[in-house]
């Protein structure tokens, strides 16, 4: 070889090195595929971004579904309204989505959510009949409005029925019995069932000291079954109301605001919280979490069993319609989680149901079981999920078992036929 020659061969190895040098470092600095240890590929992690309210995405369950699971989660909590608005129009900005089964045809409809495999879903055959028929027992009241077995599975021309088929619309997971809040240290405690009722929403004696929850689908079931159980107005069907219904009862609503008896109205939880904590209300529209919440801060906040009957709700755990691959898998897993034991256990302290209840009780102390979902007397003082005693020693949860609880429903949260005219009323009040 010549020296000219092996002075080409020097050449093109160091341009050769070089090349290879410039594209992997290229390489490295686009996707991170070096760390520390020089001989280590950083493993991706998946991100599954969940959207909601702040009644399940609490902070404790994303840090234990993230362990369990191994991936990495985002929890993006917001008022029913907004979640609803952001989920409705931007399906790309969330891969699931909690909240409830009035939510359900909006997100439908709007096409942003997709149907979820039953065959993916591990504990489908342990879920409840509560979602499945409608009743909790066979005795049970269905309930007006939308009960969730209406809406749960999806038919092969895409409409949502209580017919039977492979693909359902959302994973039934947590829920409960809504009804109203109140101070029993400045409205004598009532007998559930048989004094409680709805018609204390608008008592005259609270007036300025009233508030409701902001949400078209549930606050204006609150004020329908409190105008009729003050006997202010009947309605054909609590459920569905007609255009004349809707114009009736907002006129009976904006003449109360004008006369002062609203405090106003809440968005989130933590707000109907603060209310009654500072004493600006005293009776209010609640969910259970705020209950147990003002519970555990020494306010004696009874969570009323109203004689005309509950409102009831389900949660909705729903695939966004542009959630595909790696995360998609990554939601069929979180949605498992959720009924594999642990979070049912942790939910129930906050007064809320799972849909596979048995699964969970082993995690739960007897005394805890038997409080929660028996109806029976704490044998000793309980905690709920923030380690706060939330139940005092011989307390009877209010409105008992959760079967006797959930056989009590007067209206599921509910999207009406005539629901885009219930929200213009419902601003209309709002802005009054």
């Amino acid at each position: 070889m010549s020296t000219a020659d092996s002075t080409d061969n020097i050449k093109q190895t160091r341009t050769t090195r070089r090349t290879f040098l410039k594209k992997t470092l290229a390489l490295s600095s686009g996707v991170g595929a070096f760390t520390n240890a020089p001989y280590v590929f950083a493993r991706h992690r998946t991100k599954l971004r969940v959207l909601g309210t702040h009644v399940t995405l609490q902070e404790e369950l994303r840090k234990k579904a993230q362990q369990d699971l191994g991936i990495d989660i985002e929890f993006q909590p917001g008022g029913s309204a907004a979640v609803l608005h952001q989920a409705s129009t931007r399906p790309a900005s969330f891969d699931l989505y909690e909240q409830w089964s009035n939510s359900l045809k909006v997100l439908w409809q709007a096409n942003a959510i997709q149907a979820i495999d039953i065959e993916r879903l591990k504990y489908w055959d342990e879920i409840n009949n509560l979602t499945k028929t409608g009743r909790i027992t066979t005795g049970a009241k269905l309930g007006a409005g939308d009960a969730p077995s209406k809406l749960l599975y999806v038919q092969k021309d895409r409409s949502l029925s209580s017919v039977p088929s492979q693909q359902v619309s959302f994973l039934p997971y947590v829920h409960n019995v809504d009804s109203f809040g109140y101070n029993a240290g400045v409205i004598p405690r009532g007998i559930p069932y048989k004094t409680e009722s709805w018609s204390w929403l608008l008592d005259e004696r609270y007036a300025g000291k009233v508030a409701l929850v902001n949400a078209p689908s549930i606050g204006l079931f609150d004020a329908v079954l409190a105008v009729q159980a003050k006997g202010l107005m009947k309605f054909k069907d609590i459920g569905n109301l007609s255009r004349n219904e809707i114009d009736e009862l907002f006129a009976i609503l904006i003449e109360l605001r004008h006369q002062g008896h609203f405090r106003g109205v809440w968005s989130s939880g933590p707000q109907s919280v603060r209310l009654m904590q500072r004493k600006e209300v005293v009776i209010e529209s609640m969910f259970s979490p705020a209950v147990f919440d003002l519970k555990g801060q020494g306010i004696d906040c009874v969570y009323a069993a109203p004689k005309e009957g509950y409102r009831a709700w389900h949660g909705v755990m729903c695939l966004s319609s542009q959630t595909q691959g790696a995360v998609k898998d990554a939601a069929y897993d979180y949605m498992n989680w959720w009924l594999s034991g642990w979070p049912g256990a942790f939910i129930a302290k906050q007064g809320y149901y799972i849909s596979n209840p048995e699964r969970s009780r082993s995690l739960l102390t007897d005394n805890e079981w038997n409080y929660w979902y028996e109806g029976k007397p704490a044998l000793t003082n309980l905690a709920g999920t923030d380690g706060r005693v939330v139940v005092k020693q011989g307390e009877i949860r209010n409105g008992g078992s959760y079967l006797e609880r959930f056989s009590n429903v007067a209206v599921w949260n509910t999207v009406m036929d005539t629901y885009e005219y219930s929200l213009l009323k419902w601003n209309e009040f709002l802005s009054t």
